[in-house]
C-alpha cells in the first residue's frame, strides 16, 4: 500500500501540535515526518523566566523525540528550499551541513517568524532578540556581566552605561522581559556593595500611547503604572532611531548611554517564504478557511507562516493558542483531503490573554474579563503550567517556582567556553609579555 507522504517544516506550536494529532491518529495510511533545526519544542510563553533566573534554563524546552516516540519520524535539519513542482524539500543537515532531498504528497509550512530590525542604523550589530532559548541566555548573561563590571574600580566612567537597560517594544515579550529582568537586577544588587539602586535604569521604549495593547487601556495602563512604580523609565509614542556602540538614539531625540538593547519590537515570516511562488498577503501565504492554499492542492500552512480567514472577514491572530489549535485541524484536513473528504474551517476565538510583569504582578483578560495584580500573575502561571507538554517538565517547574518562594534567584552566568589548557595559558601570557615591552 502506498502510504501518503506528509512534511512537516517547522517544530513551534503549529507544527509539533500538527504532528501530535498524526501521532495520536496512528495511521498507517501516513507516513508522517517532521523538520526542525532544532531537536527540541520550546515553550516561548516562558522563555522571559529563564533570562530573568527564575526558571533552569532546560526546563521550558521538551526533546521531540519524547514528544514524537512511534508513529511521527523526526528530522533535525535546516530547510534550505522548496521545489513545489517537483514535490521536493532540500534539508541541510550534519557538520558538514550536507543536504538531504525530500519528497512529500502533502507539505506544511509552520516555520514561524523571524526577527526583523526595519534596516534601523546599527541596530542588528548591538540588539539582544528574545525568540530563541539562545536569546534568554545571552541576555541574562549580559545582565550578570553587567553587574560585575560596574561593580569594578576601574569602571567609573562606563557604569552608567553599563547599568543602563533598554527594552524595545510593548508588547507581550517585551513588558514580560522588561518587568524580569527589572526584578533579576533588582534581586542581585544587593551582592554588589559599591552598587546602588539609584544608579540602575531599565527603561522600556513603546510606540504607542501604553504598553500591551492587545489587552486594552485600562489593563495597558495599569501595567505601565505597576512597572513605573518599580523603577522602570516608560517612553510612550516613541521608537528606537539609531543605535551606536554606546548610545541608543530615539525619535523624539533623546540618546541614552547605555550597552544593552533588547529588541522585541518587530518580526517577520521566515524568509524561505518569498522564494515560494504562492498567494502571499504581508508575507504570508494566503489560505483559505480549512489552511489549504488554493489552486496548490498539498499545500498547506498555518501560525506566523499563514493569514488565516476568520468568520468575520479578518485573520486568525498568530498566537501560540490559536497555532497549536490550527495543527490539530490541519492534520485532521490532510486526513480528509486523501480520503476524499470536505476539508472542515478553521474557527476558534481568543480564550484570553495574559502577561505577567514581575513581582508576582500580572494583568489577563480571560473570556473578557479582566483581572490585574496577584490573581492575574497566578492565572497567568496556572494556565501555562498545564499547557506546558509532558508531565515531567510540568513537575520541573512547578518545583522551581515553589523554591523560589524561599530563596533568592541565583544570578551565575551559563558560559559554554572550553576549559583553558597549558597551551592557552602559555599563549595569553606571552601576548601579554610582548604588549607590556612594546609599550616600554
Amino acid at each position: 500500500m502506498k502510504r501518503t507522504r506528509v512534511l512537516i517544516l517547522g517544530g513551534g506550536f503549529g507544527g509539533l501540535y500538527a504532528a501530535l494529532e498524526f501521532e495520536k491518529r496512528r495511521d498507517p495510511e501516513f507516513d508522517v515526518t517532521l523538520i526542525s533545526q532544532e531537536n527540541f519544542f520550546l515553550f516561548t510563553p516562558m522563555l522571559h523566566e529563564v533570562a530573568a533566573s527564575d526558571l533552569d534554563v532546560t526546563h521550558i524546552v521538551n526533546p521531540i523525540r519524547k514528544i514524537l516516540r512511534n508513529h511521527v519520524r523526526f528530522f533535525e535539519g535546516e530547510v534550505q528550499s522548496v521545489n513545489l513542482a517537483e514535490h521536493r524539500v532540500m534539508v541541510a543537515h550534519g557538520f558538514d551541513r550536507h543536504t538531504h532531498a525530500m519528497e512529500y504528497d502533502h507539505i506544511v509550512f509552520g516555520l514561524g517568524c523571524v526577527t526583523n530590525f526595519y534596516d534601523i542604523p546599527g541596530l542588528q550589530g548591538r540588539a539582544v532578540t528574545m525568540k530563541s532559548l539562545g536569546d534568554a541566555i545571552v541576555l541574562r548573561n549580559r545582565l550578570i556581566e553587567h553587574l560585575e563590571e560596574a561593580g569594578t574600580d576601574c569602571a567609573e566612567k562606563d557604569r552608567a552605561a553599563l547599568l543602563t537597560f533598554v527594552v524595545a517594544g510593548g508588547g507581550f515579550a517585551g513588558v514580560e522581559t522588561t518587568g524580569s529582568i527589572n526584578d533579576l537586577l533588582k534581586d542581585a544588587l544587593p551582592y554588589y556593595p559599591s552598587l546602588k539602586a539609584e544608579m540602575l535604569r531599565v527603561l522600556l521604549v513603546h510606540p504607542g500611547d501604553f504598553v500591551l495593547p492587545e489587552l486594552g487601556e485600562e489593563l495597558g495602563r495599569y501595567a505601565s503604572r505597576k512597572l513605573a512604580e518599580r523603577g522602570v523609565e516608560i517612553r510612550p509614542k516613541t521608537k528606537v532611531k539609531a543605535v551606536t556602540s554606546r548610545e541608543i538614539e530615539l525619535t523624539d531625540g533623546t540618546r541614552i548611554d547605555s550597552f544593552t538593547l533588547v529588541w522585541t519590537a518587530g518580526t517577520s515570516p521566515h524568509p524561505l517564504l518569498d522564494q515560494l511562488d504562492l498567494p502571499k498577503e504581508h508575507r504570508r501565504l494566503r489560505v483559505n478557511a480549512g489552511m489549504g492554499i488554493d489552486d496548490h492542492p498539498g499545500v498547506w500552512a498555518l501560525g506566523d507562516c499563514a493569514m488565516v480567514p476568520d468568520e468575520r472577514g479578518g485573520y486568525q491572530p498568530p498566537t501560540a493558542q490559536h497555532a497549536s489549535r490550527e495543527g490539530k485541524v490541519l492534520a485532521s484536513n490532510i486526513v480528509r483531503t486523501v480520503r476524499g473528504d470536505a476539508l472542515r474551517p478553521f474557527r476558534f476565538k481568543t480564550l484570553g490573554l495574559l502577561a505577567s510583569i514581575g513581582r508576582r504582578t500580572g494583568v489577563a483578560r480571560i473570556f473578557g474579563i479582566n483581572f490585574s495584580g496577584f490573581i492575574a500573575w497566578w492565572l497567568w502561571r496556572t494556565v501555562y503550567l498545564l499547557k506546558l507538554p509532558r508531565l515531567e517538565k510540568k513537575l520541573r517547574v512547578a518545583l522551581d517556582w515553589t523554591l523560589d518562594l524561599f530563596f533568592t534567584k541565583d544570578f551565575v552566568q551559563y558560559l559554554h567556553e572550553r576549559s583553558p589548557t597549558i597551551e592557552d595559558v602559555s599563549t595569553a601570557h606571552t601576548s601579554k609579555l610582548e604588549s607590556n615591552i612594546i609599550e616600554l
